[in-house]
């Protein structure tokens, strides 16, 4: 008996964190495969693959390593799709991009030097990339607001209670409510998606590699991941005692998502901040035995791969601004975090600054998003000034 309650308490944070990282974080996946040029079926079809990817690749680590190393598709990437947008090509030129993104996470797996090439770029400029790119995801539940209050209001307040006592569950309650405002609106003006829409489907894209999508995508994509969940998701198991080794998971997670590619996964990565929920204390007060967390998480990641098919019906019958404002939400942490992180180091704000203010802007030129120019824009101003430092002029 005590060991059947010993057992339940891993199981159940490993629950509780495959149920936070997926709600917290379905939205702005979603609106990123769309965002490319996914349409209903092909965004359904890369949620489903990601999801059981991911979920895989967390009970193949957590099992393989005894540790609870859990895994995520990538947010911040999905997040930098959304303000990239379709490029040259469409979807097929996106599933592409994500292959070549697979592709070079596997090589930095198995070659080191990548993985050191990518940790010279300086911290101040990779984080204000993202913070730029999630800037304008961030406002959009103010606009949403301000044009629709009485759909959007309630989200917003579940939110903002919900962050002032359970900061982790804030994300999940706001998605909760949206649920149950989009439940109300569907049945009020008949539109319920028929029960067909929730089997389980998987649709094949055949990729298309174009100059502009590997510019515009596949490297701010690549660069994203490693640098906001790959490396952080490392220092934060680090944090509570476990050295997670560094090629098998980046190797595993890799082939995690070159596998999900052809279906319109987006990346699979190590997680960062819920890892927390399997790796901490609460998971289980014997470190030896959060390994079971990882386990369920990855079993349920994978339930819920499975039901993404009819959720993405039911979420795309949303009223205007409501998925937008689940997504918004969501991101506002990684936001915060992006802007400290950018500006902590005062002799590099400016650059960092100028950096935030390239990807904010959406700006496209020759074909290629914002986010690919503020990183080239960036690094070559942080390093103009630094070489102005040196020499004193």
């Amino acid at each position: 008996m005590d060991q059947d309650v010993s057992k339940a308490v891993p199981v159940g944070a490993g629950v509780v964190c495959a149920l936070v990282g997926f709600t917290s974080s379905f939205a702005v996946v979603l609106a990123g495969l769309r965002a490319v040029g996914a349409d209903q079926e092909q965004a359904a079809s890369g949620l489903m693959a990601v999801g059981l990817a991911m979920g895989a690749a967390s009970v193949l680590l957590s099992w393989r390593f005894r540790m609870p190393i859990t895994c995520a598709w990538s947010t911040p990437g999905a997040a930098l799709l959304i303000s990239t947008g379709a490029a040259a090509g469409g979807w097929p030129a996106a599933v592409g991009a994500f292959a070549i993104t697979a592709v070079l996470l596997l090589a930095t797996g198995l070659w080191p030097m990548l993985a050191r090439a990518v940790a010279r770029i300086p911290h101040s400029v990779a984080q204000a990339m993202l913070a730029g790119v999630l800037l304008p995801l961030c406002i959009a539940p103010v606009t949403a607001l301000a044009s629709d209050p009485v759909v959007i209001a309630p989200v917003l307040v579940a939110w903002l209670m919900v962050s002032a006592t359970r900061p982790r569950w804030a994300v999940p309650a706001a998605f909760g409510v949206a649920l149950l405002v989009l439940a109300v609106t569907l049945a009020r003006d008949h539109t319920v998606p028929a029960a067909s829409s929730w089997a389980p489907h998987l649709q094949v894209t055949a990729p298309s590699l174009t100059v502009s999508a590997f510019i515009g995508i596949a490297l701010p994509l690549y660069i994203v991941t490693m640098a906001a969940q790959n490396i952080p998701g490392v220092a934060v198991m680090a944090g509570f005692g476990y050295h997670v080794p560094w090629r098998p998971a980046l190797t595993v997670t890799a082939v995690a998502s070159l596998l999900a590619t052809p279906f319109g996964g987006h990346a699979v990565n190590l997680a960062a901040i819920s890892a927390a929920l399997a790796a901490g204390p609460d998971a289980d007060p014997n470190p030896r035995r959060r390994w079971i967390a990882g386990v369920t998480t990855g079993t349920v990641y994978c339930a819920l791969g499975l039901v993404s098919t009819g959720l993405t019906a039911v979420v795309l019958a949303a009223p205007a601004g409501l998925v937008q404002t689940v997504a918004g939400v969501a991101l506002l942490g990684a936001f915060a975090s992006a802007c400290a992180g950018a500006m902590s180091d005062e002799s590099a704000r400016l650059p960092a600054a100028v950096t935030l203010v390239v990807a904010a802007s959406g700006a496209t030129v020759a074909g290629v998003g914002a986010a690919f120019w503020a990183l080239l824009v960036g690094v070559i101003v942080h390093r103009l000034f630094r070489r102005t430092r040196r020499t004193g002029a």
